[in-house]
């Protein structure tokens, strides 16, 4: 579903998640659109199609972040990123282990 032009234009896909242009994602991201080609060519975001969706807006504003607050380049503050994420995700799954260990307990207990 499409509605509108320019930089209003609006782009759904699918799944129901907006999507931007490189133009609108530059605009929303103040970065410039060979930057964020560059970022697709590096594979550090990865586009539907011509178009990119917010979580890629979200990661290139976050790679920005740690690049000027920390000096990283592109690659390190990517790589920052997908570990900080792992880590998320390994701690989620460590949570669950233990509720799961301590149901068993109880169950076992009673």
């Amino acid at each position: 579903m499409t509605t509108s032009m320019g930089l209003s234009r609006v782009v759904w896909s699918n799944g129901g998640d907006r999507l931007y242009s490189f133009e609108q994602a530059a605009y929303f991201t103040q970065t410039s659109v060979s930057l964020l080609e560059r970022f697709v060519t590096l594979g550090l975001v990865e586009p539907t199609g011509t178009m990119l969706r917010r979580q890629d807006l979200i990661r290139v504003v976050q790679i920005q972040r740690l690049r000027r607050d920390l000096g990283l380049n592109l690659m390190g503050a990517a790589m920052v990123l997908d570990m900080a994420a792992e880590i998320a995700q390994l701690k989620a799954q460590l949570r669950a282990y233990q509720t799961e260990l301590k149901a068993r307990n109880e169950w076992a207990g009673s």
